[in-house]
């Protein structure tokens, strides 16, 4: 099943308890994936579970910064109502990695790869995006690959 169905059905779900909050951020969810569904079909693209997640990651990322700056600002109805909603849309995602599990693949990957300088970053990554795209955080790991290949 894709996770579009898996979500249409979360929806029907949820209206049938009435719990609107996770109504409102399931039909955010689809509208979101709807905007990239017709986007991709003006360029002649099928829409996939990878174009999907990805929607779900920048959605959970948008989130994520406004909770933070919601308290930052003292918002804190505001920032529930934001990890609410990451909450919701993190179920559809597959689990995230740990920033230990993060290193060890990198440093994998850089055994495997033969890496040392900062060059071979851009390699690395795109094998990171293609094998694990939605399971951990790009900035984090980019992070953490750059330390390993400055030392």
């Amino acid at each position: 099943m894709m996770i579009k169905d898996t979500i249409n059905s979360e929806l029907k779900n949820s209206m049938l308890s009435s719990n609107k909050d996770k109504t409102s951020t399931l039909r955010l969810i689809l509208a979101a994936i709807k905007d990239r569904e017709i986007a991709a079909r003006e360029k002649k693209q099928d829409i996939d579970d990878a174009i999907v997640m990805d929607v779900l990651s920048k959605m959970v990322k948008q989130r994520l910064e406004s909770a933070d700056i919601y308290k930052k600002n003292n918002r804190l109805e505001l920032a529930a109502k934001e990890e609410f909603e990451i909450e919701v849309i993190r179920e559809f995602l597959p689990k995230q990695l740990t920033e230990q599990e993060i290193k060890e693949i990198i440093l994998k990957l850089i055994e495997e790869t033969n890496s040392s300088s900062i060059r071979d970053m851009g390699n690395i990554m795109g094998t990171l995006k293609s094998k694990y795209a939605g399971q951990l955080d790009f900035a984090l790991a980019g992070k953490l690959l750059k330390e390993h290949l400055s030392s």
